[in-house]
Formats: C-alpha cells, structure tokens, sequence
C-alpha cells in the first residue's frame, strides 16, 4: 500500500519532469538556431559590402589593363619601345600586386578569369616587343600591342568583366 501512494506522488512528478525537460530542450535548440542565423545576418551585412566592392576592384583593375587604355595612359613622350615595354609591365604588375587581396572576395573561377587576362596582356606586350626594334618610338609599340590585343578572340577584357558580373547576378 505505501508503494502506491509513493507512486501516486512520484509518477507525475516525474511525467511533468520529462515534460519540462523536452520542452526546455526544444525551446533551447530553437534559441540557438535563432542566434545562428542571427551571426549569419549579421555577417552578410558585413561581408556583402565588401565582395561587392572586390568585384568592382577588379572590374576597374581589368579596364585599367585593356592596352587601349593602358597604353595611353602608360606612354610619355620622348619614350622608346624598351622603355614603354618595362613600364607597361611594371604597371600591370603594380595593378595585380595592389588588388591581390580581392581574390578573398571572390570565387576561383572569377579569380582565374582576372589572372589569365592579366598574363594574356603580359604576353601581348612582350609578343609586340619582339617585332619593333629597342630603340623604336613607343608610338610603334603601343600600336602594335594593340593590334595584337584588337586580333584576340572573343575581346578577352570584356569576357572577364563578363564573368565577374554574372557572379555578381548570383550573389545578389
């Protein structure tokens, strides 16, 4: 007889113990995934910001190399080819080496679509160097750079732009 009137007091005791534990456990499960996407708000807040501006970065360093551009801007007067030749490398290095961070930002693919234009143009002006002589006007190089680069297939600036944007239309 003492047995059930243990019972009687400890069965629901103990049915509302295991109530209040699961029903603890799911509130604390929903509260943690709560929190989860709470960081994950708040990191897309912070870091959308800045993928979008290494996409730009690198949409700025590619039109930045373009011959048509790089030549213009690159050319002093009273240069030669060997001259325009060093400083058409040097800058396209300089331009890599300052946005080599913003390969973080992005994906592979994008990456390598902004490295291989970036070794295509340093083959176009080496390749050009090879058909004017050292002491030529740079005139003579620029043009021949850029009808080598006008010669490419698929105007290869504007097909990596093209990548980068259509990884931006998936981001966004």
């Amino acid at each position: 007889m003492e047995i059930l009137e243990i019972l009687k007091y400890v069965l629901p005791s103990a049915v509302v113990l295991a109530a209040t534990y699961l029903i603890n456990k799911q509130f604390l499960e929903r509260e943690r995934e709560k929190d989860r996407l709470q960081l994950i708000t708040e990191n897309s807040k912070t870091v959308t910001p800045i993928r979008l501006a290494a996409y730009e970065r690198l949409t700025l360093f590619l039109e930045r190399i373009n011959p048509q551009n790089l030549v213009v801007r690159v050319t002093q007067p009273g240069m030669n080819a060997l001259e325009l030749q060093r400083d058409l490398l040097t800058t396209i290095r300089a331009e890599y080496e300052h946005n080599l961070s913003q390969q973080i930002y992005v994906s592979a693919n994008a990456w390598k679509a902004v490295t291989d234009i970036k070794e295509l143009i340093t083959q176009i002006v080496n390749q050009a160097a090879q058909t004017v002589e050292i002491d030529a006007k740079s005139s003579e190089l620029g043009k021949k750079i850029v009808e080598i680069y006008s010669n490419q297939e698929n105007e290869p600036v504007t097909a990596a732009v093209e990548v980068l944007k259509s990884e931006i239309t998936l981001i966004f």
